[in-house]
């Protein structure tokens, strides 16, 4: 079954009463891969994008695990360069990421295959990014190294480069630290409230469990880039 979700974000109104509002709508899909539904992590990416929405233009933006695509299609209506990927080995997800685009008009935004953890020809064609977005991809814990030694693959080509990321907390008992050390990356939590996403309403979708959300920065630890 598939259907139509519709997002709305909108900022605080001026002195004019007047106030920027975005609409972005994503295909809502109940299939087997649950990366193809849009979860409370999407959403607060996405709201985080909106809140820094003046600095995304032109600039390259690679969304992994995109699935519906949500923050990489926001990204891409704010004016950003924008590549959406998703797992090769499930074309599905690649056909959900195109169904996204041609929702929102964007044919510009490339859909391409990456799995993490391997280096394939599609991930070594890419261009060097500014930022890589990645919301609930830290869900399976076996997946997590991985994960982040794909991000550093991709620092490798500008080591300037940050990767915005959201996550649910599922368990205490996993972390990210050691990997983040063992990977020389260093990791800054956003609290929800510096960017509107601390309430129950977001974009006019009501988000269960969204008070478990993190949102993290991470990037090379070496102050020297």
């Amino acid at each position: 079954m598939a259907g139509t979700q519709r997002f709305r974000f909108r900022e605080e109104p001026g002195p004019g009463g007047d106030r920027a509002v975005l609409e972005v709508r994503v295909p809502q899909v109940l299939h087997v891969q649950y990366g193809m539904y849009v979860w409370p992590c999407a959403v607060v990416l996405a709201q985080y994008l909106w809140f820094h929405r003046r600095s995304l233009p032109d600039k390259a933006v690679l969304e992994v695990g995109a699935g519906v695509s949500l923050p990489g299609i926001l990204a891409a209506k704010c004016g950003a360069k924008v590549i959406l990927s998703d797992s090769s080995e499930f074309p599905h997800c690649l056909d959900i990421c195109r169904q996204s685009c041609q929702m929102n008009n964007l044919p510009q935004v490339q859909v391409v295959g990456l799995t993490w953890g391997h280096i394939s020809k599609d991930i070594l064609s890419l261009p060097p990014q500014d930022i890589i977005l990645g919301s609930d991809v830290f869900f399976e814990p076996e997946d997590f190294e991985s994960i982040l030694a794909t991000v550093y693959f991709l620092m490798q080509k500008n080591p300037k480069v940050q990767f915005w990321s959201t996550y649910q907390v599922r368990s205490a008992d996993w972390s990210l630290e050691g990997l983040l050390y063992k990977w020389d990356m260093k990791c800054v939590h956003i609290p929800l409230e510096s960017f509107d996403a601390d309430k129950e309403d977001i974009a006019e979708s009501t988000l269960p469990g969204r008070h478990t959300v993190e949102m993290l920065i991470i990037s090379f630890a070496k102050d020297s880039f």
